[in-house]
């Protein structure tokens, strides 16, 4: 019977166990630059099977909080490649997560104060994160309203995403990267009917709908090499004003689609992101998805998230029905997470007050059991 510390082939990576760091926004990069703690934070967390890093923006146009890292900049891909060496001296694996957050964003994050952008002008009943640079002090304040994406811009997009995935690899030493398509970010507002309003060839149908996505995975794709490519995806999570009239048939189309490409894996939020994970007025097949990416040729390790404990994860992974298995908020406060779930021990408690912004305090400062 397979266990979560099994090792695993995902495409081109090889991890040695089955226990992932989910991309958790930590706004500990002033001016979008990594920092020395970060390459704490991230060594910390090591021997994860695989750690994926925070949302990192693929150019200042997809910015949306305040201090969080960017790859669109020498400097910010140099302070990444001393983070993602001292993470290779520890013995980890690490992607980043390419990012572009559509309309969650705010003019002041965006380049020369402009609107942010999005398949549709629909502002989203959403909150960013941004701090005052007087004060010092961060602050959720409503998202700003959004101007729509013109068909030409599109390719732009593609070319942005792509770009940011070679340079990762190729400059800032990232063993692969994680396309966020997910939690109602831009890749999330062009698939879903809520926020895509378009009539042009990447609005209406499903497969318009699904269009940017897979352009985007395809160029990345191109770029890197398949198997260092990841996708995450959340079919139903309500998060940032999110909502589709059909997410099982939407899904279901776009991982047939993600079959055939080769990609390292499928990394899927069950339920709410970071909340409940069954929606009574969402609800949704898992199991179906699945079945449909495997009978469409799809060998990608399918990667789980969202609310799952030890015996959940060990058990989805024993049943067959997981790969790997992401954990969120128990990585921010147990930097041993994978010491602590192989020998049952208790996890430390985190400190939510300190999950966006600040220094070392509820970061690097968890303590981590003696290994015997």
């Amino acid at each position: 019977m397979t266990s979560l510390f099994d090792p695993i082939e995902a495409g081109s990576l090889r991890l040695p166990n089955r226990i992932a760091m989910a991309p958790l926004t930590r706004n500990r990069a002033p001016d979008a630059i990594p920092t020395p703690l970060m390459q704490t934070y991230y060594v910390q967390r090591a021997s994860a099977g695989l750690l994926i890093s925070e949302g990192t923006a693929i150019s200042h146009q997809g910015q949306g909080y305040a201090d969080v890292p960017g790859l669109y900049s020498q400097e910010q891909l140099q302070a990444w490649k001393k983070v993602t060496d001292a993470v290779h001296a520890k013995g980890g694996r690490i992607v980043t997560q390419l990012w572009h957050v559509g309309r969650i964003s705010h003019t002041v994050l965006q380049p020369e104060l402009q609107a942010p952008v999005a398949p549709s002008a629909l502002t989203a009943r959403s909150k960013t994160f941004v701090i005052d640079r007087e004060t010092g002090q961060g602050q959720f304040v409503a998202t700003s309203a959004p101007r729509a994406l013109e068909q030409k811009e599109l390719p732009g997009i593609v070319h942005s995403f792509a770009t940011a995935a070679r340079e990762a690899v190729q400059s800032a030493g990232f063993d692969g990267v994680e396309l966020h398509a997910a939690n109602g970010y831009l890749l999330d507002q062009f698939l879903k009917t809520g926020t895509n309003q378009r009539s042009d060839d990447y609005g209406g149908s499903i497969e318009n709908r699904a269009r940017l996505v897979l352009e985007c995975v395809r160029a990345v794709a191109d770029a890197i090499g398949a198997g260092r490519v990841g996708i995450r995806i959340s079919p139903v999570t309500p998060a940032n004003d999110i909502v589709d009239e059909n997410p099982q048939a939407l899904f279901e189309y776009l991982v047939r689609q993600l079959a055939p490409l080769g990609l390292s894996y499928i990394h899927v939020i069950e339920g709410a992101t970071g909340g409940p994970r069954e929606l009574a007025d969402r609800p949704f097949d898992y199991q179906a998805l699945k079945q449909a990416y495997r009978s469409a040729g799809g060998k990608g390790a399918w990667m789980v998230n969202n609310g799952y404990d030890r015996q959940l994860a060990a058990r989805a992974v024993e049943s067959g029905y997981a790969d790997v298995v992401a954990f969120g908020k128990a990585y921010i406060s147990n930097p041993d997470l994978v010491h602590r779930l192989r020998d049952d021990l208790p996890l430390n408690a985190w400190n939510s007050e300190r999950f966006y912004g600040g220094g070392a305090d509820g970061y690097t400062d968890y303590p981590a059991l003696a290994s015997q």
